[in-house]
């Protein structure tokens, strides 16, 4: 199953390596690229444009950063954290069609809210995790 790295571009990522909680803000701090945005939304078979709706930042913005040009922290958070998303969600489903279809669909459990929709905030992120967690051990909302 990929995890976060693999799910941003594999090797071409900053900071390479997770063992811990310490290496995601070592690498939000040395900034994500576009090239890993990129990455990002066709592994979750998005839009570059789609994917940017759930940054803080416009498209307009990311539309002007070279792919090699990282982003600041905010927004390297934000994407670590979809990308922690994903590749929890893949490792759960066993199954990134399956996981991809999940997102999409809204759920009782969110409020009727896709998956997806939710990863814009650190909050909705958590649900999505928490929600993920609860599928692993059965326990259907």
């Amino acid at each position: 199953m990929p995890g976060i790295i693999e799910v941003l571009g594999g090797k071409k990522t900053p900071g390479k390596k997770i063992h811990s909680r310490l290496d995601l803000i070592e690498m939000s701090k040395a900034g994500i690229t576009k090239e890993a945005l990129r990455h990002l939304a066709k592994y979750l078979s998005l839009s570059e444009s789609q994917l940017t709706e759930l940054l803080p930042v416009s498209e307009r913005t990311i539309l002007r950063y070279t792919s090699k040009k990282p982003f600041n922290r905010v927004v390297s958070e934000q994407i670590i954290q979809i990308a922690e998303v994903v590749a929890r969600g893949t490792e759960v489903f066993r199954d990134k069609e399956k996981f991809i279809s999940w997102m999409h669909s809204p759920s009782k459990a969110l409020a009727n809210q896709t998956p997806l929709s939710l990863l814009s905030s650190r909050f909705g992120t958590e649900m999505v995790l928490d929600e993920l967690g609860r599928i692993e051990y059965g326990v259907f909302s």
